[in-house]
């Protein structure tokens, strides 16, 4: 495992599963809890040290699991209690430790507790959610928006009153000023620590408190918001600073009080942060040993991957959690974006070379990594037609946006079979053909695949303290080149990437012996006489350490 015993997550290797998806074991069309456990060999050849489980929860599935009626029950459309203790038990088994997704800030509208606080302005929890009156000409509370487009405000006739829904109208906003609700999610998050679980990843957690005075936001402006957004830029969303509807400073002493919980179990907390300002939010929230351990970043899940971009960011995360002792998590691709194949291609033809350059780039970054489910197989973004989108989001902003389908469908196991093999049923979301000659049994058969070169390069990482935990910083180099230097001590490492479609030869300013016994050695040579230079194949990456460290 990476780290210490005790700090297995620096540096960790995350892969995420989304349940729908990965694999189906009734023949409903939807994946479940046993279909992960019978596929869950794949996972434990690759080299990861962790699973990443999508919700999973009893839900009306308005988005899929992300809004949750019960926190402790299993939707009967992915199992039973039973099933996730099999798959745990599986998971530890093969070595790995098993982070489910936890969804704090909001509940289904089907919840019972939103049920009784609907019910009138008096019962005993009729303060459990974010409900206000309207202006005095009926219109919502403040000019805060949904993420999914439109105003956060839903007016509800029996109390007569709007209710806060920073995501769906299905998704109402828990209310976090109120002690009774903290104490009561504190208690469904026991709940899975005494059922044995490893860690949590804790959805939209800087959305937990909301402005208690319901200020309203002010517009953006290009100097006021960052340079990163979560949402696209067609989506009102973007139109706002968002200082009063999340990121608020209350939410730190709550993180504090949910740290406590989970230390208690030895279980880890992986919070995801998405602010238009994220780095300092996240620095906060992953101060060393108070609040969460690790936050994931949204900054490389945008279009732009430009190495002056890729550094920017990575430098400002960096920069921000130097400061607190603060530890990341970096993705290129999850359930919510374009997949990094298509995202990052510029509109070519696919290509393996440049699918192996990001995940190589992904691992020597800084922090932990999490690998969306058929990253390892370079799965490019799937085709949906308007007919089969399951995605609210795509079906609200279509045909500018196309929603979150083209990552989510099912994982190809098998290409002759129906379906590849994901279910004996009509699939949820369609398989698509361009996936077929990627799916996991032709690649298994095939040294030379996508799939061998992620396991071949993940179990190398394991080898390499310093792309674990040691410091990172950047060599001034020209496009397309990125530079990073990972060190610790004396130990030095470089890992330099061509991001480009063309060879690249550059001056090195010291000799460096290029590493061997990773799969992308063959992508780089260097000549160290008369004076050092390395030459690098298209999309090529070149490890290395200075010649004086006697390279390996």
């Amino acid at each position: 495992m990476s780290g210490s015993n005790g700090e297995w997550w620096r540096g960790a290797v995350i892969y995420q599963i989304y349940p729908r998806s990965f694999m189906d074991s009734n023949g409903d069309g939807v994946g479940d809890l046993p279909g992960i456990t019978s596929k869950l060999d794949h996972v434990g050849r690759l080299g990861v040290d962790a699973v990443w489980v999508s919700p999973f929860f009893r839900s009306p599935m308005k988005d899929f699991g992300y809004d949750v009626a019960d926190y402790r029950a299993v939707d009967p459309l992915f199992g039973t209690l039973a099933d996730f203790d099999a798959m745990r038990a599986r998971m530890h088994a093969l070595g790995l430790k098993l982070i489910i997704d936890q969804v704090l800030s909001h509940t289904s509208d089907q919840h019972a507790w939103f049920a009784e606080s609907r019910s009138s302005r008096d019962n005993p929890k009729a303060d459990w959610y974010v409900w206000a009156d309207p202006q005095p000409d009926g219109t919502p509370p403040t000019n805060w928006l949904s993420v999914f487009g439109g105003s956060a405000w839903q007016w509800d006739s029996r109390r007569r009153q709007y209710y806060l829904h920073s995501f769906l109208a299905e998704q109402p906003d828990l209310n976090f000023h109120c002690a009774e609700v903290q104490d009561a999610l504190l208690g469904e998050v026991r709940f899975w620590c005494e059922r044995g679980v490893d860690g949590f990843r804790f959805d939209a957690c800087n959305h937990q408190f909301h402005d208690a005075l319901l200020r309203d936001n002010p517009p953006a402006t290009v100097e006021s918001m960052g340079e990163v957004s979560t949402v696209r830029a067609d989506n009102p969303y973007a139109m706002q600073v968002h200082l009063y509807d999340k990121s608020q400073p209350e939410n730190l002493v709550f993180l504090e009080r949910l740290r406590r919980l989970l230390d208690g179990y030895g279980a880890v907390a992986l919070g995801e942060v998405g602010d238009e300002n994220a780095p300092p939010v996240m620095a906060q929230y992953t101060e060393l040993g108070k609040r969460l351990h690790l936050a994931y970043s949204f900054s490389l899940l945008t279009a732009d991957h430009s190495p002056k971009h890729l550094r920017h960011q990575v430098e400002s995360l960096d920069a921000a959690l130097a400061v607190t002792n603060g530890w990341g998590c970096w993705a290129v691709s999850n359930h919510d974006v374009p997949r990094v194949a298509t995202r990052w291609s510029d509109g070519q033809a696919p290509d393996t070379r440049r699918d192996r350059l990001w995940l190589a780039l992904l691992l020597a970054l800084r922090g932990s990594a999490s690998l969306y489910q058929g990253e390892e197989l370079g799965l490019p973004e799937a085709g949906v037609p308007f007919e089969l989108l399951q995605d609210p989001y795509g079906r609200a902003f279509w045909p500018e946006f196309k929603g979150r389908d083209g990552c989510r469908t099912p994982m190809p196991w098998t290409a002759q079979a129906p379906n590849a093999g994901f279910s004996s049923g009509t699939p949820w979301l369609p398989v698509d053909g361009a996936h077929l000659p990627l799916a996991v049994e032709l690649q298994e058969a095939d040294p030379g695949s996508m799939l061998a070169f992620s396991r071949a390069l993940l179990h190398w990482r394991r080898t390499q303290p310093l792309l674990r935990t040691g410091a990172l910083a950047f060599v001034d180099a020209p496009a397309p080149l990125l530079h990073i230097v990972r060190s610790e001590g004396d130990a030095v490492l470089h890992a330099i990437f061509n991001t480009g479609s063309e060879p690249v030869s550059i001056p090195l300013p010291e000799p460096l012996v290029p590493l061997a016994g990773h799969p992308l050695a063959p992508t780089a040579t260097v000549i160290a006489d008369p004076k050092p230079l390395l030459t690098l194949a298209p999309y090529g990456v070149c490890f290395g350490t200075p010649a004086e460290a006697g390279g390996r």
